[in-house]
């Protein structure tokens, strides 16, 4: 087989990225199998090792190709395209892929609903059978992205009879059917990032189901274990991300410095490193497998080391949480890094809810990675339909 770093040398030989149009250029990388290239062939990948994927990335970057706006398209990247190729039919793969990865459709994730707070396992947005599709009714919430999404993945409960975790069944949801209502949610920063979204008899094929009826939970497992490798497994250079950013408030602003400012920006240094490296090591990890619990470990650390980073930047600055705009705004991803201390301060306390909260993710480490006895589930047994709600 070609060196893949030939593979790239013969690509940009016939598409210059100085000349090529930008989306023109991005489609041809997935056809060419460029796009990840541990996917199999006509998917956007050359059935190579993952760890190859930053050969490509290089080459690409010191030619100065375009990227395909990962942060805009990260829900699509991170968790519907994984689960796409686990569970999606070849028709699906075949639809669904390519647009995803060059930007052209956009993803969002319709799993938490107000009704089930932090168990996703009881969620009650119903999906009934008629015919070859399904009609889903329900009410889902806190979803970013919605407001641009072409598309979506969602989780469903399909039988009431059994217990929460087996009557629930995945599909890929079309946002234009005219049941989809979108509805901003205007959040502490003042920006309306996220949504809720209400369903109401919408029609769904029965060929966009992943996995089998009744398989849901296994099947958002996937998902779920990549968003939090997504979440929390970013790679960044040596201070990059709010370490930076802070590190370079405290800089410029040294009349604001204390001892202990300064002892807890090293330790802060520190952990934001080590964070790093664990991330490097997590991402080789993934190179050989599936991604597992150490995701939800990563996401968790994430979550803290962002709220701390973001107090101690606001304790360093002049500005306090004032910033620059406070009218109501439905952006397209989050500029987390770009934006004032105050609205990193405010964000940031959404980070330990997204994504699958603190108080899940230390369950989920304390039972699958360390190995301790699960909390008792009265619930466990039995039927959804019985449960309080």
């Amino acid at each position: 087989m070609t060196d893949v770093r030939e593979r790239v040398k013969a690509f940009l030989a016939e598409h210059d990225p100085a000349t090529t149009n930008r989306l023109d250029f991005l489609r041809a990388r997935f056809d060419a199998g460029l796009a990840w290239v541990h996917f199999p062939e006509g998917l956007g990948g050359l059935g190579l090792p993952r760890a190859q994927q930053e050969i490509v990335e290089a080459e690409l970057a010191a030619a100065g190709a375009p990227d395909n706006d990962p942060r805009r398209i990260g829900i699509g990247l991170g968790m519907a395209a994984p689960t796409i190729l686990a569970f999606g039919s070849e028709e699906l793969k075949k639809r669904l892929l390519r647009p995803l990865w060059t930007g052209e459709e956009v993803w969002c994730q319709l799993f938490s609903e107000p009704g089930a707070g932090s168990d996703l396992a009881a969620l009650g947005t119903r999906a009934r059978r008629d015919g070859d599709d399904w009609l889903v009714t329900g009410q889902k919430v806190w979803t970013s992205s919605a407001h641009t999404a072409r598309w979506a993945i969602l989780v469903t409960r399909t039988d009431p009879d059994v217990p929460k975790h087996a009557g629930m069944t995945y599909f890929v949801c079309d946002m234009t059917d005219p049941g989809v209502d979108v509805r901003p949610l205007r959040q502490i920063t003042g920006e309306a990032e996220f949504n809720e979204v209400f369903l109401t008899d919408v029609r769904i094929p029965d060929a966009h189901r992943l996995g089998a009826v009744g398989d849901g939970w296994r099947v958002a497992q996937t998902t779920l274990m990549n968003e939090r490798v997504a979440i929390g497994g970013r790679s960044i250079p040596r201070e990059g991300g709010m370490i930076g950013v802070v590190s370079d408030t405290w800089r410029a602003n040294p009349d604001r410095r204390t001892p202990e400012a300064h002892d807890r920006l090293l330790k802060l240094w520190v952990e934001a490193e080590a964070l790093r490296l664990a991330g490097i090591r997590l991402r080789q990890q993934l190179a050989n497998g599936a991604p597992g619990p150490e995701g939800s470990a990563m996401k968790l650390a994430f979550a803290r080391l962002a709220q701390e980073l973001s107090g101690l930047e606001l304790e360093i600055t002049d500005d306090g949480l004032r910033y620059d705009d406070w009218t109501l705004r439905r952006p397209d991803m989050v500029d987390f890094t770009g934006r004032d201390a105050g609205y990193r301060y405010l964000r940031a306390k959404g980070n330990s809810i997204e994504g699958g909260t603190s108080e899940i993710l230390r369950n989920i480490i304390a039972e699958r990675v360390l190995g301790l006895p699960s909390e008792p589930r009265v619930d466990k047994d039995a039927a959804w339909k019985d449960l309080p709600k």
